[in-house]
């Protein structure tokens, strides 16, 4: 079967999550991605957490391999002219090239966009930063919270009087920077069949991050009313759309609309709450609902949501939901084979389910550190020599047997 980004070569020289997640969705559905790393330690990623037990090659975390499978890696060195010279001849034979430095740190190498647009007009540049490649924050670091934090969106999370809760997933980094970076590069692809050029698609994971405000930030510009943490209706300042503990842990209840919620109200005996389904919190119809839930067990209340409709949900701890019912008939754990693992290594699958061409998770394991850089130098055409002069004077490097890994900076 034929994928539908078949055919498509993608340059990921992008490290750590965003860029990883952003190329591990278009090699699951059959670019051919190639991670440009560089001679050193590569893709941070591969450092990040411990390894799968018994996988051949220390370099590969558990992290790298959730967002590397089904990708090749060569080690070049941008800083010598023999490096830039090979990634310039895989810009003339690729799609797309995805990257997350800061602005302008490959234009003072010499390989910036403009200079691979020279080599490949059709090329398609995505640049995944923090503030954008403009704008006065264009220079400044950061990560996931920072980015939440500035928007807008840390702040109005959590309860009034709290303080700002994190969440456990990254927002900013996933929502905002590598689902915008891969709809961004789809979108130019698709205009490139059309106009025959490429353009830069520019990226920023604070834009990205407080696009997820659309319904929060509409009001506020309509009504000029500000938002406070604690008095959003879809952030927990509705009884009948927050999570409540019950006897043995917690549950979530989403019974916004009123036939959820008269459907609650009439499962437990409590017509009288029917007209205090917009109550906040810490009222008095607060605290009989809280009363209401905690009589009951989580499993009890997942009976109950199976009689009643009424948007009720147990709230699991990732052990349980990775192995419920649901996870598993959505293929959303799957098994690769690992050369060198003593057991399969288990991944989360893909999202994204195609009627007829669905993505392939299953393709190929996550890259050995400069695993394919010789093959694909005599895929540009180097001789046996060239590209043995190459790998000798440190513009390029292929695998290595021994390496002394850094400390983890996620364990």
């Amino acid at each position: 079967m034929t994928l539908p980004l078949e055919g498509v070569r993608v340059l990921d020289l992008s490290r750590l999550l965003p860029g990883g997640f952003c190329s591990l969705m278009l090699a699951d559905f059959g670019a051919d991605v190639l991670k440009v790393e560089d001679t050193g330690l590569g893709d941070y990623v591969r450092w990040a957490t411990p390894s799968y037990e018994g996988v051949e090659d220390s370099a590969k975390s558990a992290l790298f391999l959730a967002l590397n499978r089904g990708k090749r890696s060569i080690r070049l060195n941008l800083k010598t002219d023999e490096g830039r010279d090979v990634l310039l001849r895989l810009v003339g034979e690729s799609d797309v090239v995805l990257e997350s430095f800061r602005p302008g740190v490959l234009d003072r190498l010499g390989v910036g966009y403009e200079t691979m647009r020279e080599v490949n007009p059709a090329i398609v540049y995505c640049a995944i930063t923090g503030y954008g490649q403009d704008g006065p924050l264009r220079e400044r670091s950061g990560h996931d919270m920072n980015y939440l934090g500035l928007v807008g969106l840390l702040g109005l999370t959590g309860d009034a009087g709290g303080p700002p809760v994190q969440a456990a997933g990254q927002i900013a980094d996933l929502g905002g920077g590598a689902l915008m970076a891969a709809f961004g590069i789809l979108a130019a692809l698709r205009e490139r069949d059309r106009s025959g050029e490429g353009q830069l698609v520019d990226v920023s994971m604070a834009d990205g991050a407080l696009s997820w405000l659309a319904m929060v930030a509409a009001r506020y510009l309509a009504e000029d009313v500000v938002p406070r943490r604690g008095d959003l209706e879809l952030a927990g300042s509705l009884v009948c759309y927050r999570p409540y503990e019950c006897a043995d842990g917690w549950v979530t209840l989403g019974a916004l609309e009123p036939k959820f919620w008269q459907a609650w109200c009439r499962g437990v005996g409590r017509e009288d709450l029917v007209e205090q389904q917009f109550a906040r919190p810490g009222s008095e119809a607060h605290r009989e609902v809280e009363a209401v839930f905690h009589a009951r067990t989580r499993e009890e209340w997942r009976a109950f949501a199976s009689e009643h409709d009424c948007c009720l949900e147990p709230v699991l701890e990732l052990d349980e939901a990775l192995e419920s019912e649901l996870v598993r008939a959505r293929e959303m754990v799957v098994e690769l084979d690992q050369p060198g693992a003593q057991r399969q290594v288990r991944l989360l699958g893909v999202p994204v389910k195609l009627s007829r061409t669905p993505g392939d998770a299953n393709r190929s394991p996550g890259p050995g550190l400069g695993e394919h850089t010789r093959e694909v130098l005599a895929g540009l055409g180097y001789a046996s020599d060239e590209i043995a002069a190459l790998l000798e004077s440190g513009a390029a490097a292929g695998p290595v047997a021994e390496f002394d890994p850094p400390t983890p900076f996620l364990s």
